[in-house]
């Protein structure tokens, strides 16, 4: 028998959640040939996996890769933790469609995305099928499969930054953009519903666009309205909008409770997965294993600040009747609002990244440090002054979750793995900042903290959580198991070295343990060191 790779010796684990046992895998032509004995088979390449667990490659089922790959397609913090398909356009956030009466409005939200110094001035596509074939002709080190974001919708078709619901004429416009997309080979659609401009839609404008989603077979994923005090609602719309749009499948995107005041409501969100399914309703959700959330500064303001869009929102931030207003409306809370400073204080929010010098020099450190530091009246002002000084594009850490949530919703049977992270790098241009450590270790934590050193998972559960639990999830038939027929997508790690080594204030480190990385059938990955090839496919779901 001759092959183009043999990986001999390993301890395979299938990703069925099966026990371990011990198998050579054969590789050709960029499929698993054979899973077994090879004693004296013929390959080109032989990886001496003695020592070592052998696993289909991570599906990260929540990935923000598609801001990053624009700028840099080798996706190294991703491929160095074992990540060989990312699925992207997520929190209704998707890079298209951009029709062309939108581009300037797009092209902020782009700039936004971008790293400090590197301008974008032009979008080369227009249609969700544009994008795609583009993304396919620039190549990329491992494979990506594309969600159409609800905010992107909202933009190109639909009220966009006004806080009122759709009309008939934009709702029919909406759909028509989203069933271009599930035509073209999108998974399905996203909605990130604390965020403008898909804050401002009800769940009826949602469930109309989710329809078409369900008439192609697409999923509706969603970071759903509230994660705190608003969590078990918000767990109840997102299972209300599956139900009634039809979708074969919901995902709750790195389901969580945030806020001191709130913790211990997992048992409840959980309770709730639970019945859906057992009702006929398929919703499951991912996770993160940090106690930290990352996102824009901007998520903090209530939501009527960004009614208007970008441009509006900065004018706002200037005017000192508007900074009270603010302050009021966090102070007293708003219905429904998911309100981090009140739930947790400045202390709690953390500066991750910032493009101007002034604010560089900050990062890793919460408002009330900053505060201190700079000499300003109060955090509010440290606040508003960021947001201007940064053109609302700065992000943040919040330490917002407990432990025990953490553990019960990771044992969760309805929960997968999933980093909610862009794919960076140390050097070159997605080495600015302290982003969150997740963007390099969400695999490999999970890996050594919480199956090895806690035992809260197995080996062979974990693995599945993040393999074929996840391909089931997306429909990837091909991909998520080691048999035969199946992409060549593997890792190599190490069970008993397999850990993260990024911290929140020192991020930029590749984790311990993933030491060989194969992504359909070419090596990416060879003993912790990131070949200089791109073997990744743009995904396509069958129309």
């Amino acid at each position: 028998m001759a092959f183009d790779i043999v990986v001999r010796n390993g301890k395979v684990v299938d990703g069925t959640g099966n026990p371990w046992f011990s198998a050579d895998i054969g590789i050709r032509d960029g499929r698993i040939s054979t899973v077994g004995r090879l004693k004296g088979a013929v390959a080109t390449r032989e990886i001496d996996a003695r020592g070592l667990v052998v696993c289909p490659g991570f599906i990260d089922t929540h990935s923000h890769s598609d801001s990053t790959v624009l700028f840099d397609n080798r996706l190294e913090s991703t491929v160095r933790q074992g990540i060989t398909t990312s699925v992207v356009g997520n929190c209704g956030e998707s890079l298209a469609p951009v029709p062309q009466e939108k581009t300037e409005e797009f092209l902020r939200f782009f700039s936004i995305l971008a790293p400090p110094g590197v301008t974008i001035d032009s979008i080369p596509w227009t249609t969700f099928r544009d994008y795609l074939d583009h993304a396919e002709q620039r190549g990329c080190a491992a494979n990506v499969a594309h969600l159409v974001g609800f905010g992107a919708i909202r933009i190109a078709g639909g009220p966009g930054f006004e806080d009122r619901p759709a009309t008939s004429h934009e709702v029919e416009r909406m759909k028509a953009f989203v069933a271009e997309a599930m035509q073209s080979g999108a998974f399905g659609m996203s909605t990130g519903l604390i965020y403008a401009p898909q804050v401002f839609a009800g769940a009826d404008e949602i469930i109309e666009l989710a329809k078409v989603v369900g008439s192609y077979g697409g999923l509706y994923a969603s970071h759903i309205r509230g994660e705190g005090e608003t969590v078990v609602q918000a767990v109840k719309e997102c299972i209300e909008i599956v139900e009634k749009s039809g979708c074969p499948g919901g995902q709750i995107s790195h389901h969580k409770v945030a806020g001191p005041p709130y913790w211990g409501a997992s048992e409840e969100t959980l309770r709730l997965i639970e019945e859906a399914n057992a009702r006929g309703v398929n919703v499951t959700c991912d996770q993160y294993p940090y106690s930290r959330s990352m996102t824009s500064l901007t998520a903090v303001l209530p939501p009527w600040a960004h009614q208007g869009g970008y441009e509006r929102l900065l004018e706002r931030l200037k005017e000192p009747e508007t900074r009270d207003r603010i302050k009021r409306d966090v102070t007293t809370g708003i219905e429904g609002w998911e309100n981090w400073i009140k739930d947790g204080g400045f202390e709690r929010i953390y500066l991750s990244c910032a493009k101007t010098t002034g604010w560089q020099e900050m990062e890793g450190k919460n408002l009330t440090e900053i505060t201190r530091i700079k000499g300003k009246a109060d955090a509010w002002e440290t606040l508003f002054d960021i947001l201007v000084d940064e053109k609302a594009e700065a992000s943040i850490t919040a330490d917002m979750m407990s432990q025990e949530d953490i553990a019960r919703i990771m044992t969760g049977r309805y929960t997968m793995v999933g980093t909610d992270a862009s794919a960076v790098a140390p050097t070159g241009v997605l080495g600015h900042g302290k982003p969150h450590p997740r963007y390099y270790g969400t695999y490999p934590r999970i890996l050594g903290k919480y199956v090895r050193e806690e035992g809260l998972l197995t080996l062979e559960d974990a693995v599945r959580r993040m393999t074929s639990f996840p391909a089931q999830r997306m429909g990837l038939a091909d991909r998520g198991l080691l048999k035969e027929g199946m992409w060549a997508d593997m890792v190599a790690f190490d069970p008993d070295t397999v850990i993260d080594r990024a911290t929140f204030l020192e991020p930029h480190r590749f984790p311990e343990g993933i030491i060989h990385v194969l992504v359909n059938g070419e090596v990416v990955v060879d003993s912790n060191t990131q070949a200089e090839r791109l073997p990744g496919k743009v995904l396509r779901r069958p129309a």
